[in-house]
């Protein structure tokens, strides 16, 4: 191992009452850095309780506290009587068995990281006994690192899954309602625990296999992480990973495959009809904006600034905010600006002759991450209520939502002998079959039209 462990008096200040504290000395030798820990950040409250227990009668809090400062305070005699010496006296013993239970819990975390680093350490030295193996923890630790990467969209969909994971453990073992469910250990779910979650969520909460696809996708990747971070053996990995495991392991379903995407006279129906209401109106200019500029969401239309903008050569350009931090090289798409597309950005911009402030005013630069994503999540609600109340009411599917106008611009492209490899691009896709799920078919008149001309040598 790599790592040194130690047990060290920080003789650097002393304190009133004479004592100094004992500390925790990890030096990386392949870091060639070294950090102390205050020991009183890795006594968990289970420990404390037993030290409590294992010295005397305590009936405060105070007393309790007490004990814990003298086990973790010394004189300079004493830390050489207790840790130093060889064969400790009967009345060291205790100290000696506590400092010598920290330096093991130090030496276990640090044997399972390959290699060393501080932030895994400290992270895995400083929680409780048994939150590695605990599926909630780490479900807990993603979401808290998809925050501070800003991804607060991932963050909720992880959120969800483990909402729907404790609903599932109450339902399954007829708890009341109101149980707060708080540890889940990966061995406790099987290819069987896995089986009866699905048809617990499509039989019981009527929930499609997209949502039950979506939230298992997320507890696999909480299984593959604790795995790699060797808090779990791979052997108790439930999933399948490859055919020939279909028979023992359990396969998470595909999402179904639902067409969003309206076809030519279902688009010339809803941009030719008339809003209801300015809501109606607001939602049909942004869906059709949306359409019109290769399918762009509302997200990146809301970061949209006015350097990506080039009015008079009619283009706008950007890169996804999905993929921008999670690809090395993300792609710069550029769409083409038309006359309708024009006009909602003259309606509706903020003009502005700085070059960095954006083009629509529903966000704010000067806002945090999170407050922008709240507002462009509360946008894309709007849009979606009420294109759905317009379509619903001249007729079409009640389902249309910002998702659908992305569909309709790459089956529209298709059906308009656009190649896939034109649309992937238009889609700032970096394979060719995500696009092909953004493909709604061709229509039955493409298909008779095919075979009537099939013939024709």
């Amino acid at each position: 191992m790599d790592t040194t462990i130690s047990i060290y008096l920080d003789t650097r200040r002393i304190k009133d009452d004479g004592l100094y504290p004992v500390k925790l000395r990890v030096y990386s030798n392949a870091l060639r850095k070294a950090k102390i820990y205050s020991l009183e950040q890795t006594i968990e409250e289970e420990e404390k309780k037993l030290i409590r227990d294992q010295n005397v009668q305590l009936v405060t809090e105070k007393e309790s506290s007490l004990i814990i400062t003298d086990l973790i305070n010394m004189t300079k005699k004493e830390f050489e009587s207790v840790w130093q010496t060889e064969k400790p006296r009967k009345e060291h013993q205790p100290k000696r068995i506590f400092l010598n239970a920290i330096k093991k819990k130090g030496d276990d975390v640090a044997l399972t990281l390959n290699p060393f680093n501080f932030d895994a350490f400290e992270k895995k030295l400083f929680r409780k006994t048994g939150d590695g193996g605990n599926v909630f923890y780490q479900y807990e630790l993603m979401m808290n690192e998809l925050k501070q990467k800003n991804s607060f969209g991932t963050a909720l969909n992880y959120k969800m899954s483990l909402k729907s994971l404790k609903n599932f453990i109450i339902y399954d073992k007829n708890l009341p309602e109101e149980t707060v469910i708080k540890d889940l250990a990966f061995t406790e779910i099987t290819p069987d625990w896995l089986s009866d979650y699905e048809n617990y969520m499509l039989d019981e909460m009527k929930r499609s296999r997209t949502t039950v696809s979506m939230y298992l996708r997320a507890l696999r990747t909480i299984f593959n992480n604790a795995i790699t971070e060797k808090e779990i053996p791979s052997e108790i990995y439930p999933f399948c990973r490859e055919e020939r495991e279909r028979k023992t392991k359990y396969l998470i379903p595909s999402g179904e495959n639902v067409k969003k995407a309206l076809d030519k006279e279902q688009l010339k129906k809803l941009f030719k009809a008339k809003p209801q209401t300015e809501e109606q109106k607001k939602a049909k200019d942004f869906w059709f904006f949306s359409y019109a500029c290769n399918g762009m969401n509302i997200k990146d239309i809301a970061l949209l600034c006015w350097k990506d903008v080039d009015l008079i050569a009619g283009t706008l350009t950007f890169y996804r905010a999905k993929t921008i931090r999670t690809t090395r090289k993300p792609k710069r798409i550029t769409a083409y600006l038309n006359d309708f597309s024009k006009s909602v950005i003259e309606k509706y911009c903020k003009r502005s002759k700085d070059k960095s402030d954006l083009v629509f005013p529903f966000i704010a630069n000067s806002e945090s991450e999170f407050e922008n994503f709240r507002k462009i999540k509360n946008f894309t609600r709007f849009v979606n209520q009420n294109i759905k109340t317009f379509a619903e009411s001249i007729g079409l599917s009640d389902s249309i939502s910002t998702y659908w106008a992305r569909h309709s611009f790459a089956t529209t492209a298709i059906r308009n002998n656009g190649s896939m490899e034109f649309v992937s691009e238009a889609l700032g896709h970096s394979d060719l079959k995500t696009t092909q799920n953004y493909f709604a078919g061709f229509t039955d008149e493409t298909k008779k039209e095919f075979a009537d001309s099939i013939m024709n040598f």
